[in-house]
């Protein structure tokens, strides 16, 4: 067996015996082999809720499971492979045993990353809100850079994306705008990105060609299921009518449907114009405020954490997360975490997947080496 072959073997080892781990594995073993038995009993639907939340805990475990028994699965048959091939001398047949333990490796670097996600609402949907900042068209223009990126970055994950409400910008760009993110881990995953992001590049806009600085700002907080009760009184509210802004056909620009809500004891404001109904849009509203009361609660008690307090201070408008220097040089850093990228272009492209892995161990306070040696 080759040093590379072993070198991997012992790190997806060590990614599954994190995983096992993470998953307290015989609990986990007992508590699938209990949902899918309650998930035969023909009389568990006769409440809905409860069968959709049993249904939604059942997929979200048996992935788990399943994928580290297919992972230990894979690894072996690899190793048999590499073994046989040895034996016989067959070069070719190594490098494809090689090839399928390097991709097995990543595989479990991501599971293992995976595993922090067991936040409160991690596992939920989301929305993204992007803000420019000053500095008029520039910042306007990277928004929508950013909305872009994180538009991309979801497609590629197999999340769907909806555009929620979005402000354009009076020459190009956006002011502001709000998606929806739909999928596993969407929260989990993305709220790693909120705070503010800062673009260094040759402007575009300037005929004299001088290097400009913009800031936008990421803001991302999960949406709420009916099991998560938030209460709001109406008379807390301030509620305006809108003409939605871009095309969307004569009804949408001759109507005031689209809605916007602000909640004055908090003062989180929120928007919707995705649909003609003045009510749907409303009702649209109403979900997004309750996620944001939702998401700030979950930020209260994390403040109130002692191992997260330092975490948080990332988040305020004016402390960056990361730079994107498009010239004098290519390189995109996160301030958080050191994790750089020579290419910009990938980056606003999605690639963003390292970045979140870092930031995300970093949240929770646990590196990949301080996990390891507490699993040994």
């Amino acid at each position: 067996m080759s040093a590379e072959t072993e070198a991997l073997n012992e790190q997806i080892k060590q990614s599954v015996a994190l995983l096992r781990r993470h998953l307290d594995w015989d609990v986990a073993l007992g508590r699938l082999a209990e949902l899918n038995n309650r998930a035969e009993d023909p009389d568990l639907w006769n409440d809905s809720d409860v069968a959709q939340k049993l249904m939604r805990e059942r997929t979200l475990l048996a992935g788990q499971v399943e994928g580290v028994q297919r992972l230990e699965a894979d690894v072996r048959d690899a190793l048999d492979l590499s073994e046989l091939a040895e034996m016989e001398g067959d070069e070719g047949v190594q490098k494809d045993a090689l090839l399928m333990l390097r991709a097995l490796a990543d595989e479990a670097k991501r599971r293992e990353t995976e595993s922090l996600l067991s936040g409160e609402a991690d596992s939920n949907d989301c929305y993204l809100e992007v803000n420019a900042g000053a500095g008029g068209t520039e910042a306007q223009d990277w928004a929508e850079m950013l909305l872009r990126m994180y538009t991309r970055w979801a497609e590629q994950h197999g999340y769907k994306v909806a555009l929620m409400e979005s402000s354009e910008g009076e020459q190009a760009g956006l002011k502001s705008a709000t998606i929806q993110v739909s999928g596993p881990n969407a929260y989990g995953w993305l709220k790693t990105e909120a705070g503010v992001h800062r673009l260094v590049r040759i402007s575009p806009f300037d005929a004299a060609a001088r290097r400009q600085t913009s800031f936008a700002s990421v803001w991302v907080y999960p949406v709420v299921d009916d099991s998560i009760e938030i209460e709001v009184n109406e008379a807390d509210l301030k509620v305006d009518t809108f003409r939605a802004s871009g095309a969307g056909g004569q009804h949408v620009n001759k109507t005031e449907s689209a809605i916007r809500i602000t909640h004055v004891p908090s003062g989180i404001i929120v928007a919707c114009q995705t649909d003609r109904s003045q009510h749907r849009n409303r009702a649209t509203a109403m979900t997004m405020l309750k996620a944001r009361l939702y998401e700030q609660e979950l930020q209260r008690r994390e403040a109130a954490a002692a191992q997260t307090e330092a975490a948080k201070t990332d988040i305020g408008w004016g402390h960056q997360i990361r730079s994107y220097v498009l010239a004098p040089y290519q390189l995109v850093k996160d301030l958080r975490t050191n994790v750089e990228r020579g290419n910009p272009s990938a980056v606003l492209d999605g690639d963003l997947d390292d970045f979140m892995a870092a930031a995300l161990a970093a949240r929770v306070g646990a590196t990949r080496s301080e996990a390891s040696a507490s699993a040994q």
